[in-house]
C-alpha cells in the first residue's frame, strides 16, 4: 500500500491511501483520520487500508482525485519518537573524519544512535529554514521504516515484523554545530534541526528491493539540478534494520509511529557519489587538498529520490529550498 497526508486537518494531517502511479488519492476516513490513528490500530487498519488502495488501483477514477504534491505534507506530519542511527561505517568514518574525531571503540559491536526532533517535520515540498549560512548546512539522504507497537527487549530475529512502512527522508546537519556539540557528550540538539520526509509512506510489500532487512534503491541528490551521488541504499550497510530496532527498544518499548532511520547513505564505490555534502568535501581534501563542495546556501534547491530497479520513484520527491528564517 502507499498512504500519504494531507495537510488538511490539523498538526497531524489527514490520511489518505494512494494508487500505484501515485498521481491519485482518496481519503479513508472510514478507517482512519490521520496515518498514527491508523498506526495505533495497526492491526485492524492495516487490511482496510490494503482493500482500499487495491480498490483505487482497480478503478482510479470513482471516488478519488488527483494527486497535488503541494497539499501534501510529510506521511507522519509529527511522530512519538524519531531514532537516527548510523550504519554506513563509510560515512561514519568520514564524517569523523572531516571534524576531527576518532571512531568509537565499539562501533562495529553497537550501532550508533540518537534521538531527534519529531515534533513537527517540514513538508517536502516547503522550504527548510535556518538562521545562518555560518551553520554549514548539509543534508543526509537517509531510508526510514515506521514500525507499529514494539516490546522492550525484543531481539532482532524479531523486530523486522514490527516494520509496516517505509520512508525517505533528509536529515539537515548543522556541520559547524558538530564541532561543539559532540565533544560535550550528551548528544545532538541544536545540530540537527527538524528533518523533511517524501511524500508516500510504503508497505514493504509494495517495495520489490526490500528483503525485510534492507532496502536496496537508488537514492539521487541533486542541488541546483546538479547531481551529487546517488549510491544505493541496501549496499554497505554494516547494520540492518531489526538491527536498529534491538538496539533501541533494549531498555524501552517502542510505541506505534516511532520513526527509526539508518543514517546517511554511503557506499564504498567512489562513483557513485555521496549520500551527503561532508562526504564529498572529506574526499576532496583527501584527492586535491581542498575541499570544493560548497554547504548548502540559502537559495539552494535541494531534489532527493529514490527509484526501484525499474526507474520507478518509490517515494516521490523531496524538493526544497533553502531559506533563511525570519527573525524571532
Amino acid at each position: 500500500m502507499i498512504l500519504a497526508s494531507l495537510k488538511q486537518g490539523g498538526r497531524d494531517g489527514t490520511l489518505v491511501v494512494v494508487d500505484s502511479t501515485r498521481t491519485r488519492l482518496r481519503p479513508v476516513p472510514q478507517i482512519a483520520a490521520t496515518l498514527q490513528a491508523a498506526l495505533d490500530c495497526w492491526s485492524e487498519a492495516a487490511p482496510e487500508l490494503q482493500a482500499a488502495c487495491a480498490d483505487l488501483n482497480r478503478d482510479p477514477a470513482q471516488n478519488s482525485e488527483p494527486l497535488d504534491p503541494a497539499a501534501l505534507a510529510c506521511p507522519l506530519p509529527r511522530s512519538y519518537q524519531f531514532l537516527d542511527g548510523s550504519v554506513y561505517l563509510h560515512h561514519m568514518e568520514k564524517a569523523r573524519r572531516a571534524r576531527g574525531a576518532d571512531m568509537p571503540p565499539n562501533y562495529r559491536t553497537e550501532p550508533l544512535m540518537y534521538q531527534g526532533v519529531s515534533d513537527g517535520f517540514c513538508a517536502p515540498g516547503e522550504p527548510m529554514r535556518l538562521p545562518s549560512e555560518d551553520l554549514e548546512i548539509d543534508y543526509e539522504a537517509e531510508i526510514a521504516v515506521v514500525l507499529d507497537d514494539v516490546p522492550l527487549g525484543i531481539s532482532a530475529a524479531a523486530a523486522g515484523k514490527h516494520v509496516k512502512l517505509l520512508l525517505l527522508m533528509n536529515d539537515y546537519t548543522a556541520r559547524a554545530l558538530t564541532r561543539s556539540e559532540i565533544p560535550k557528550g550528551f548528544g545532538f540538539v541544536q545540530a540537527k534541526p527538524t528533518s523533511s520526509f517524501a511524500p508516500f509512506a510504503v508497505s514493504p510489500d509494495e517495495l520489490p528491493g526490500w528483503d525485510g532487512t534492507r532496502l536496496s534503491a537508488r537514492v539521487e541528490t541533486r542541488v541546483n539540478g546538479k547531481l551529487l551521488g546517488a549510491p544505493d541504499a541496501g549496499t554497505d550497510m554494516f547494520f540492518t534494520y531489526p538491527q536498529l530496532i534491538a538496539h533501541a527498544a533494549r531498555t524501552r518499548s517502542l510505541c506505534a509511529g516511532t520513526i527509526i532511520a539508518a543514517g546517511a547513505i554511503s557506499n564504498q564505490d567512489p562513483t557513485l557519489g555521496h549520500g551527503c555534502i561532508a562526504e564529498a568535501r572529506t574526499d576532496e581534501q583527501t584527492s586535491i587538498g581542498t575541499a570544493q563542495t560548497p554547504w548548502l546556501r540559502f537559495g539552494d534547491q535541494i531534489r532527493i529520490e529514490a527509484f526501484d530497479s525499474a526507474g520507478v520513484s518509490l517515494f516521490g520527491a523531496i524538493e526544497q529550498r533553502i531559506e533563511q528564517s525570519p527573525p524571532a
